[in-house]
């Protein structure tokens, strides 16, 4: 069967390949009937191209169509061949000065915040850095993909429309020439032919709704019965439920239904089984009855084959097109005409309309396509962008509605082209004019909002989740209406103004259905709470504020439109208002001889509605009236006289009662505090004041005499005067609003700018803060910009973050005075805490703690009436009664706040006065008499006192502490004004000398508290000196005392002091016969369960640390060796590529073996019991071992047990001579000779028991191979190093635990030795010295670590460790046992000089001749030292260069090149000849560096020695004091000289390996050495970049498309797709994410990543464990931006870097994740294995 499809396939490739697109071409020139010519070439072709299987075959697809379909035409189109046809056209075409350059999905977009007409005007990364806005303010976003370049289009940018490289095509385009010219006549009539044929074809298929015929024309004669099953997405339905579906309907595996679920969501449909009718339509009714449970069923078709190989070649066709027009702008043109020709049936028939118009039936790929098409003809060419806007405005309703049934998103809907159209200020203003846009846009969303009340308002109940979706689909019309209103005409024609105002009164409209919508009616006291319904009212408010604004700022351009916008808004407003006043009876109030006559109303118990969008509207338009003068210039055209101010203000009014019942936060209020204004400018305020106490039924207070005291004495409910009272408070603060609110233009004489500074002023009052949370606190204009920046430097200072944390901006101290303690934008919580901070810095600053209101800007002429309001009798009224209360202050109810606000308003008229009179002409007149009026004490039947003299009262009442100093500032600042109201009655003479007694009283009064407060501190002063004077005689007296106790504290500590007093002056020597004898301190330690004290000694108890062992790829030079089989991997050797290596680090804190146990056991239990109850991952994983340590809860797996110094356990006397390096080796070979031959009997024994060898077995002398050295450890002890081992041995192999392992030990050498190196290049890179500067949690590590690796050979075989020394002895001293071993390349001298050191002892305990362990110790490392010089000298690459004129060859250098020459002469001649001995030298001298450092890390910890004081500091001579630490000579090359004899056969003996010949052939790499630190890699300083970087990266898996999430990795800068289902790959039997599956690759299972398009550091640690971290890079606000919401450019903080960098040399990575998880327990629920 097989072989006959392939022949099939064959057969129909050979007939389609030789089919030639030339010729099918002249046969088409030739034709009458080109339509149908074509039309029968693509029937037959078309479906013997596309669509031949189950599988879609795109390579060949496209080769064949390219071949067969699309070459034809080409040629057709060209007239000739299309190779050379096409360049030509490119060639004659000019280049275009628009980049049109559309948007991939993440690609980075920038908008200047200085130069853009609007924040849709985008730049791609090219065009902006060649741009001059990359100075300015930019923002930088990832677009959504869709959008295109905007550079080179003058309408976008207020300046530098162009960048470098479209400046150079704008000048010759000068005047508008039509692009047709360029192109010969019958080249544009085939043009004309070509287009019209297939653009026709391509809409017809696409638009084709039947299942199973095609289209007129296109029939073939023989219908085959194949068809596919075709699965359509849809937003609804998740991933899950069609990969569960799939499996089920076509019964393929998860990878193939994941497969498939990625297509349909990328492409929008995906064809999931191929066959007859029957097959395919089983599988239709299994999907549709599996998804019809919950939602509408997916949506899936059965489809003939040959109709979706039409549709695949439509698609083609489209992007083809695409392509053709790019060449020539003629092109484009003949295209756009073709696309916008009328077709035969009228309206909407030409291709567009008919394309838009079906756009909601296509699928997802289909349009994206057409999409394209359309922006990169249409909206590239200047004239058909205006035709298409114009059928695009048309078509609005119907696009529209179209769109709010369709579920796909937004950004795959043809309306959302409308920002491309209506953002162009040109195109919208003709839009409004002939179109009549604003109309048409506002009408159509009247029309999806249609249910309304009886008052026709709008009503949002039963408010389900459909309407829900419809709800927020609908607010994109809102956001077209921005786009059009965006660009602000500057020249109204009378056709502009017409439309406007038609529009205007659309929208008043809509305002008045929303005036008054959702009227709420509620009992006093009980909160609002959120509902549906409410909820949607309030989104619509909330998105029509800015359109309210930006409507008002179109009429504030033209004095015409202003009037007639205010004519309509208020006829609108008395429509609304019209049933106001049927069945409300009239009342008639009355306080201090005013009377006022209003209707009766009561908030509390009738309906109220806070929507008030036309009373806002009207207050917004009033103001413009005064900003522009427009009131002042034609009064006779405004009908102010019309006006009734009662009305205006009742429904605001009403409004801000409800808020002060409920108590609803204050932002609520803001705009009202205008609408508010603008009524009561035109009324008496008396009047104003009296309706006020009415509608927050406060009337009878006030009104009455002695109510208050009635109130209290009747022991009313405490709720009730509680409510009163806060009523009180709440119409307090609205009257100071009403006064002092004059920040807005209009309102005040103020500009802009004021106004930002002062809200700036207040939002820093509260505590200082960043940049990002004083942007949100301010309002934004429609624009997202809220001003700041120009602003900002003149009332802040800002202060840089250090490595964590942010900038901050802070108040300027002479700012402090602008603050108002009642700022309208602050809500009680800010309130307080901003009076809380502005009293701490006063009393700081020593001042008065008084917070006086501030000193307000005037009011313009058409609110100035306002201040009235302070001294009308009224206000006086109140103000009277409350200080009456506070003075009387038992009888009555009141609060503290209630007076301080009063205090506030009598500050506000002091300094309004003050203003008034400092100001002061000749002929005006001072009408405002405030400090008169409260000088006058009441009137004759109460006779009460007036306010000034309460004032004076209350200023020593002991009750009020809080606010005597406010007080106190009144009363100063009305003797200022009368002084001044003197001098300006008699003559401007200045302020006289005499000073008021009342002042000097009172400033004796301040000069008496200062004396004290001074003598107070004198005193306190005194006597702090006198106790630490006493403290320091009791030290003295007893000092033997606290030697003592400080002695104890040294021994219970785990530090053992490192200069202990025997050893202070000699020479410090860590190893060898001579190393310097340190007696070993008592080491006491507390347990931190127990908290019982004990000392470490071999035979007790164990004490163990606390610690986490991983594995790591920190220092490896080579990260993709992966060990095939773990089982059977031997890791003796370590090759000096470190590619992982075994790290152990510990957290220092100490416990007892068995009380460790004892708690491990209790976190084990707890977890089974947790997994039962709730089943999600903890921090830790329980089943590998891993705990929090129970102190710190820093992650650790295992513990190591404490020890005392190991070696002295094992030491000898030696009474023995020191054998030197000859005699030493010769005895060692004959050591391992007679173990070998020892072992060999053993197993001949053990077969046939013959002993002949025995006989040639000399033992060397003292040597005694049958003795079994007995361990000096307790079994606890014991028991802890086979814990310890096995957990390094697992961990390190990643094999399961096996404590019989003959690995286990060299693991732990092995963990020992990576440990000190990472230290060891940790310190290097700080440029740190290697002692006295690692935290005591490492030092104790590396302590124990030591000690126990080199304790640990007495719990494992002594033969097998015995063996093991054999070996790494035999690579140095090759034996004939040896076998195949590593050459001297490939070993990592320091690994293999701990395994040597550490593994000696078990050859060392049989030999009895007295030589000592030191002896051994000293040798080995001569040895291995000599060996690594060897292995720089045959690795070196040094350049000979001209340097060595400053040293001739000394000595050293001398025997170096002795040396050099040697391995010349023994490898054959293949080394480089070098002449320089200098060179050489300085290369070894820094490549052995790092070993020698490791080395004396390694042999302090193992022996204990101090360090000598020199390399406790950084400085020149390290080399030398390091040589004479470890006992070597400080000229290297000695050790060859002195043992010449054997090292020359040694040397020999290396360099012959095949290896070695190898290397220097040059046919394989080798390390060489110093081996550079690894860094993670280099990021670039700007982050765009980065993002560029990530856009043009595509996911390697799934053909070509862009990554969704792209990530970097940090270590090796692969860039992964993460987060996505294409990419999951299977990791031990579980499916995981590229992020998890990489860090196995890279980091040995710990990964640190970068997200590109959040900005965020993802680290990972196995599969359960990851967490995010702040990002290196900051904006010029030392701000991070997760998420990338803000925009601001951001850069590389390089200290940031840094830190994260140590994180990962430390090997902290999975501690800080683990920190991170405990911290926060939402990280711990994320699925981490798939990022």
């Amino acid at each position: 069967m097989a072989s006959d499809l392939e022949t099939e396939v064959q057969a129909i490739d050979r007939s389609l390949l030789e089919c030639s697109a030339e010729e099918v071409a002249v046969k088409w020139l030739q034709a009458t009937d080109l339509p149908k010519e074509v039309y029968l070439h693509l029937a037959y072709y078309v479906p013997k191209i596309y669509c031949r299987g189950p599988n879609p075959a795109p390579q060949r697809e496209d080769m064949l169509a390219q071949h067969v379909l699309l070459g034809p035409m080409e040629w057709y189109l060209c007239g000739e061949d299309p190779a050379f046809g096409f360049p030509k056209l490119e060639q004659a075409n000019k280049p275009s000065h628009l980049c049109g350059r559309v948007f991939k999905v993440g690609e980075p977009t920038y908008s200047c915040r200085d130069c853009a007409v609007d924040p849709t005007c985008v730049l791609c990364m090219e065009c902006f850095l060649g741009s001059i806005h990359r100075e300015h303010r930019y923002r930088m976003t990832t677009s959504g993909g869709g959008g295109f370049c905007d550079c080179g289009d003058t309408e976008a940018w207020k300046e530098s429309p162009y960048c470098q490289k479209h400046e150079l095509n704008t000048a010759e385009t000068a005047e508008e020439e039509d692009p047709l010219v360029h192109l010969s006549e019958d080249m544009i009539a085939r043009a004309y032919n070509v287009f019209a044929i297939m653009f026709q074809y391509a809409v017809d298929i696409l638009t084709w709704e039947k299942e199973n015929e095609l289209p007129p024309g296109l029939e073939t004669v023989e219908k085959s019965d194949t068809y596919y099953c075709m699965l359509f997405n849809d937003e609804v339905h998740t991933y899950e439920q069609v990969i569960y579906t799939l499996q089920k309907a076509v019964n393929c595996t998860q990878k193939e239904a994941i497969g498939f679920a990625t297509t349909v969501d990328r492409d929008g449909r995906r064809s999931v089984r191929y066959g007859d009718f029957q097959y395919c339509d089983q599988a239709k009714s299994v999907i549709v009855r599996n998804t019809s449970r919950q939602t509408k069923p997916l949506k899936v078709q059965v489809m003939h084959s040959s109709i979706v190989a039409h549709q695949s070649f439509g698609l083609k066709l489209l992007t083809w097109l695409g392509n053709v027009i790019g060449y020539s702008d003629g092109l484009r043109r003949i295209l756009c005409q073709v696309g916008l020709q009328e077709g035969p049936d009228g309206e909407n028939s030409s291709l567009v309309d008919k394309l838009m118009l079906s756009d909601s039936k296509l699928w997802k790929g289909a349009r994206s396509v057409y999409h394209q098409l359309f922006m990169s003809s249409l909206l590239m060419d200047l004239k058909y962008k205006k035709l298409f806007a114009i059928r695009f405005a048309r078509n609005y309703e119907r696009l529209q509605s179209d769109y709010v049934k369709d579920d796909h998103d937004r950004e795959f809907s043809i309306a959302d082209l409308s920002v491309q159209i209506f953002t162009v200020p040109s195109l919208a203003r003709m839009l409004i004019t002939e179109e009549n846009l604003m109309t048409t846009i506002i009408k159509t969303f009247m029309d999806h909002l249609r249910h309304r009340d009886i008052q026709g308002r709008f009503q949002f109940e039963r408010y389900t989740a459909l309407q829900a979706f419809k709800f927020r689909r609908v607010q994109n019309l809102i956001l077209d209406l921005k786009y059009v209103l965006i660009s602000k005409p500057a020249d109204w024609t009378n056709d502009l103004r017409q439309k406007f105002l038609e529009g205007f009164d659309a929208f008043l409209e809509l305002l008045k259905c929303m005036q008054g919508m959702d009227p709420i009616s509620r009992q006093v006291g009980q909160h609002i709470e959120m509902e549906p319904e409410w909820e949607a009212a309030f989104t619509l408010q909330m998105k029509l504020a800015h359109v309210i604004s930006m409507m008002q700022d179109w009429c504030a351009l033209d004095e015409k439109v202003l009037i007639e916008a205010y004519k309509k808004c208020l006829t609108v407003l008395m429509q609304c208002h019209s049933g106001f006043t049927d069945g409300e009876q009239p009342i008639v109030l009355s306080i201090c001889g005013h009377s006022v006559e209003t209707i009766r109303y009561c908030v509390s118990q009738e309906k109220v509605s806070i929507h008030l969008p036309v009373s806002r509207l009207l207050a917004g338009l009033h103001v413009l009236l005064s900003k522009s003068e427009v009131a002042y210039k034609f009064p006779e055209l405004l009908p102010l006289s019309e006006l009734s101010p009662p009305l205006l203000i009742e429904h605001p009014l009403r409004c801000l009662v409800l808020c002060a019942q409920v108590h609803a936060g204050m932002w609520r209020r803001n705009g009202f505090s205008l609408v508010n204004q603008t009524g009561v400018s035109m009324m008496d305020p008396n009047h104003f004041l009296m309706i006020m106490l009415s509608r927050f039924e406060l009337y009878q207070i006030f009104s009455t005499p002695d109510y208050g005291k009635r109130f209290n004495t009747e022991n009313t409910n405490k709720d009730v005067v509680q409510q009163n009272n806060t009523l009180i408070e709440e119409m307090l603060y609205l009257i100071i609003m009403i006064v002092g609110e004059r920040f807005s233009p209009g309102v005040g004489q103020v500009n802009a700018t004021e106004e930002i500074k002062r809200e700036i002023i207040h939002q820093l009052s509260i505590r200082p803060m960043a940049h990002s949370e004083l942007v949100k606190a301010l309002p934004e204009d429609e624009n997202k910009e809220t001003g700041m920046e120009s602003v900002i430097e003149a009332v802040a200072c800002f202060k840089k973050p250090g490595l964590t944390g942010r900038g901050l901006y802070e108040l300027k101290p002479e700012c402090t005075k602008d603050f108002n303690l009642y700022f309208y934008h602050f809500s009680r919580a800010e309130q307080s805490k901003a009076e809380e901070a502005q009293r701490k810095l006063k009393r700081q600053n020593r001042e008065d703690t008084a917070l006086p209101p501030p000193v307000l800007p005037p009011l313009s002429p058409l609110f100035a009436s306002l201040i009235n309001i302070l001294q009308s009798d009224v206000m006086l009224c109140i103000m009277g009664t409350i200080l009456q209360w506070a003075v009387e202050h038992n009888s009555y109810a009141w609060s503290e706040s209630m007076l301080q606000r009063v205090l506030h308003l009598i500050g506000m008229a002091l300094q309004e006065e003050k203003q008034h009179l400092e100001n002061l002409n000749e002929e005006n007149v001072v009408t405002f008499t405030f400090t008169q009026k409260i000088s006058r004490p009441g009137e004759a039947p109460s006779n009460s006192p007036s306010i000034l003299a309460m004032l004076e009262t209350l200023q020593n009442a002991p009750h009020l502490e809080v606010h005597k100093d406010m007080i106190r500032w009144i009363l100063k600042t009305f003797n200022a004004i009368k002084k001044l109201r003197e001098s300006s009655s008699t003559s401007p003479v200045p302020e006289t000398e005499g000073n008021i007694i009342e002042e000097g009283s009172r400033d004796q009064d301040k000069a008496e508290r200062k004396r004290k407060a001074e003598i107070a501190r004198l005193r306190r002063e005194k006597i702090m000196a006198q106790m630490s004077e006493m403290q320091r005689h009791f030290i003295d007296e007893n000092k033997e005392l606290f030697q003592q106790t400080l002695e104890e504290l040294a021994t219970s500590t785990s530090r053992v002091l490192d200069n202990s007093s025997t050893v202070s002056d000699t020479k410090l020597t860590a190893l060898g016969p001579k190393q310097t004898r340190v007696t070993e301190r008592r080491q006491v330690v507390t347990c931190i369960l127990c908290q019982e004290e004990q000392e470490v000694k071999v035979d007790n108890r164990a004490m163990v640390l606390a610690a986490f062992v991983q594995r790591s790829t920190v220092l490896s030079k080579n990260r993709n060796k992966v060990i095939q089989d773990p089982e059977k991997y031997d890791p003796l050797f370590m090759h000096p590529e470190l590619s992982c290596g075994t790290h152990t680090g510990s957290c220092g804190h100490i416990m007892h073996a068995h009380c460790w146990q004892r708690y491990f056991d209790a976190v084990q239990a707890k977890e089974q019991r947790r997994q039962q109850r709730l089943r999600v991952h903890t921090s830790y994983d329980v089943e590998n071992g891993e705990f929090l340590c129970p102190l710190c809860e820093c992650l650790s797996n295992t513990v190591i047990p404490l020890l005392p110094p190991p070696r002295g356990l094992f030491n000898r006397l030696d009474f023995s001579d020191h054998p030197n390096l000859a005699q030493w080796i010769r005895t060692i070979s004959q050591q391992i000779k007679a173990l070998y031959i020892l072992r060999d009997e053993e197993t001949a024994n053990n077969s046939c028991g013959n002993s002949e060898k025995m006989d040639e077995l000399q033992l060397p002398k003292g040597f005694r191979p049958d003795f079994q050295p007995k361990s000096l450890y307790s079994e606890s002890i014991k028991e802890m190093l086979t814990t310890f081992g096995t957990a390094t041995y697992k961990v390190g192999l990643k094999v399961h635990p096996n404590e019989e392992d003959l690995r286990v030990p060299i693991m732990c050498w092995g963990s020992c030795a990576y440990t000190i190196q990472t230290i060891e290049r940790i310190l290097a890179d700080e440029d740190k010295p290697l002692f006295g500067h690692l935290p005591c949690r490492q030092d104790d590590c590396l302590t124990s670590l030591t000690r126990f690796a080199a304790a640990h050979w007495t719990i494992s075989s002594l033969s097998s460790v015995q063996g093991h020394f054999c070996r790494l002895f035999a690579s140095l001293v090759p034996n004939e046992k040896s076998g195949n071993l590593p050459c001297i390349l490939d070993i990592d001298m320091f690994h293999l000089l701990v395994s040597l050191v550490l593994s000696f002892p078990a050859i060392y305990c049989q030999d009895f001749s007295g030589v000592s362990l030191g002896t051994g110790d000293l040798h080995i490392f001569h040895l291995v030292t000599m060996a690594h010089i060897v292995q720089i000298l045959l690795t070196s690459s040094t350049e000979e260069n001209g340097m060595d004129q400053e040293n001739p060859n000394g000595e050293e250098e001398v025997a170096v090149l002795t040396l050099y020459k040697f391995l010349c002469q023994h490898t054959g001649s293949a080394l480089k000849e070098m002449s320089s001995g200098w060179h050489l030298c300085r290369s070894i001298k820094a490549g052995i560096m790092p070993f020698l450092r490791c080395s004396a890390l390694f042999f302090h910890y193992l022996n204990g020695v101090p360090a000598p004081s020199e390399i406790q500091v950084t400085g020149a001579s390290q080399f030398e004091h390091l040589c004479s630490y470890l006992s070597l000579p400080n000229n290297l090359i000695c050790l060859f000289q002195e043992n010449g004899k054997i090292m020359n056969t040694l040397v020999e003996s290396w360099c012959s390996d095949n290896e070695v010949k190898r290397y220097l052939e040059g046919k394989r790499q080798a390390i060489s050495y110093a081996r550079d630190s690894n860094k993670l890699i280099d990021l670039p300083d700007d982050y765009s970049c980065l993002i560029n970087q990530a856009s043009n990266f595509s996911c390697p898996k799934s053909g070509g498309d862009k990554s969704r999430a792209p990530t970097l990795c940090l270590v090796c800068g692969t860039m992964l797709c993460s987060q996505s289902y294409c990419c999951q790959t299977e990791l031990e039997g579980e499916d995981v994410g590229a992020c998890t599956a990489h860090t196995y690759v890279c980091g040995s299972g710990v990964g640190i990543f970068l997200r590109v398009r959040e900005c965020q550091v993802l680290f990972l640690a196995g599969k359960t464990k990851g967490c995010f971290y702040a990002p290196p890079y900051l904006d010029d606000y030392g701000e991070t931006d997760q998420g990338l919401r803000r925009g601001n450019p951001l850069h590389l903080c390089k200290e940031r870097f840094k830190k994260i960098q140590k994180l990962w040399q430390q090997h902290s990575i999975t501690e800080e994740i683990g920190h991170a998880q405990e911290a926060n327990q939402t990280l711990v629920g994320i699925d981490w294995q798939h990022l």
